[in-house]
């Protein structure tokens, strides 16, 4: 069956018994929330910020957009300081089941609220929302098509005036035979979450690349038990690809956000106090156990920091 990448990613990952209503994300791929509690520690020092502009409000809302496992929502519940952990309304949307375990205040859901008054997360989520490939030709762009069983691609027909207008903007494509992702569904969805969002602060991470510099022939991956692999949508292996964070912030600007920031995770995360410092020596001495501890936490949150893996992801956040 031959369709376009956009129609094939939706029935490869959400479909009936698309990957990610059967699979569990932790066993295909390391993310920021699985590799240390020092995220959901940064998370919880952004949530604290959002508090004090909101002037700590009787329901403060803290929502996670693709919350997977719901690893991220249920450390942040039990770290919490009983005084805001009390005022929270937490809410974790993804299109899986509820995972067992998860603490019986956490609504979980298959779609994004409206009127939130808090945080919004969206890590790793944008780049699983589905779209459509482009390549140059000599006639112009054209869709991409691909065999649904093998991977397989062939030409498709021409753009549609909405995708062409945001390839002009977003992705020039001016060789022929280079390829682009065409991001106007993520604006769409990254826009859907800024006119929910009441007050507060919405940030979306992820792996994403700038207008004066996207990648050639694009960034469409496979990922399989921690490998990557040929991205076949046949719903054995997760399909991502990077995202043009630029083109969503002015989307978001678009839905009403007053205040916008582009940053790196590994800027973002050191303002939270996420440093990846090595503890001193002295407390090797007074404390061995105590500076074996505080030395394995450095070396978590220099993972979340590093500018070649985890600190490279881009960060978006945006004020309504």
């Amino acid at each position: 069956m031959w369709l376009t990448w956009r129609a094939a990613t939706e029935r490869a990952l959400y479909g009936e018994e698309g990957f990610y209503l059967r699979e569990r994300p932790s066993g295909h791929f390391r993310t920021s929330v699985s590799a240390s509690a020092a995220f959901a520690d940064a998370v919880l020092a952004l949530l604290a910020e959002v508090d004090a502009e909101l002037g700590e409000p009787d329901v403060l809302d803290l929502v996670d957009i693709g919350a997977g496992e719901g690893v991220l929502v249920t450390q942040v519940l039990e770290s919490a300081r009983p005084k805001l952990r009390d005022r929270l309304r937490v809410t974790a949307v993804d299109l899986s089941p509820r995972p067992p375990g998860l603490p019986e205040r956490v609504r979980w859901s298959g779609t994004v609220p409206a009127g939130i008054a808090g945080l919004v997360i969206a890590n790793e989520w944008l780049d699983n929302v589905p779209l459509d490939v482009a390549e140059q030709t000599a006639d112009g762009p054209r869709l991409i098509l691909v065999d649904v069983r093998t991977g397989e691609e062939r030409l498709g027909g021409p753009l549609r005036p909405a995708d062409r207008a945001w390839l002009e903007r977003w992705w020039p494509l001016t060789r022929v035979g280079s390829r682009a992702e065409i991001g106007r569904p993520r604006d769409e969805a990254w826009a859907s979450v800024l006119v929910r969002l009441s007050r507060g602060r919405a940030v979306a991470i992820d792996y994403a690349h700038p207008v004066d510099n996207r990648p050639l022939c694009g960034t469409l991956t496979g990922y399989r038990d921690g490998a990557v692999v040929i991205p076949v949508p046949d719903g054995t292996c997760d399909i991502t690809a990077h995202v043009a964070l630029d083109a969503c912030a002015a989307a978001g600007i678009s839905a009403g956000a007053i205040s916008t920031t582009l940053s790196t995770q590994r800027e973002a995360l050191r303002e939270l106090g996420i440093t990846g410092a090595r503890p001193p020596l002295d407390l090797a001495r007074a404390d061995p156990r105590g500076y074996l501890r505080a030395l394995a936490r450095a070396s978590e949150e220099g993972e979340l920091i590093d500018p070649s893996g985890l600190g490279g992801f881009g960060w978006l956040s945006q004020k309504r």
